[in-house]
């Protein structure tokens, strides 16, 4: 990592990444800003970075598939995957594909910087016994099977044998911004 922390902000949304942006400058990084995963991969090729923020939904495309592109630029780079909608099953996804750590929206600079200091994970956070109810289940459940799908409404809805227009209705009551 350099003497200046440099930060990569992969966001569709203009004001909040704006936002972000003079909030990180603020705080001494230098800071870059693009859009979506084939703007990211153009700007690896000539930029290094220490730090990311990705947005898991951008646009159709899915921040997911910025998080490998990262992690195959530097090993060492910090990742924090953001997002509106919080599932188990994206979380665990990012987490996977190399993910530093996953965060719902909204979240500040301060929630993200402290996020990019955590190396190890917190046995000590409480398990809770709460038991999720059958909306929370089946839009995990939707989740968990989009990501399989990479995304793909229609075959996600074939999967899970549903209309597609059905499929539809249902993430437009929960974006996943």
């Amino acid at each position: 990592m350099t003497d200046t922390p440099r930060l990569v902000i992969v966001e569709d949304d203009p004001a909040f990444a704006r936002t972000l942006r003079r909030s990180f400058e603020r705080r001494g990084y230098v800071v870059d800003h693009v859009a979506s995963p084939g703007d990211l991969a153009t700007l690896l090729t000539t930029a290094q970075f220490d730090y990311a923020v990705v947005d898991l939904k951008l646009g159709s495309a899915s921040g997911l598939t910025c998080v490998p592109m990262l992690r195959a630029a530097s090993a060492d780079l910090r990742i924090v995957v953001l997002t509106g909608f919080a599932s188990i099953a994206t979380a665990v996804e990012a987490i996977k594909l190399g993910a530093s750590h996953y965060l719902a929206k909204p979240a500040n600079t301060d929630d993200i910087e402290e996020a990019f200091g955590r190396a190890v994970g917190d046995p000590s956070v409480p398990v809770e016994t709460r038991k999720t109810s059958i909306k929370t289940a089946e839009w995990e459940y939707i989740q968990a099977t989009l990501v399989e799908c990479d995304f793909n409404v229609s075959e996600t809805a074939r999967r899970l044998g549903m209309h597609r227009r059905t499929l539809a209705r249902k993430l437009e009551k929960r974006p996943l911004r």
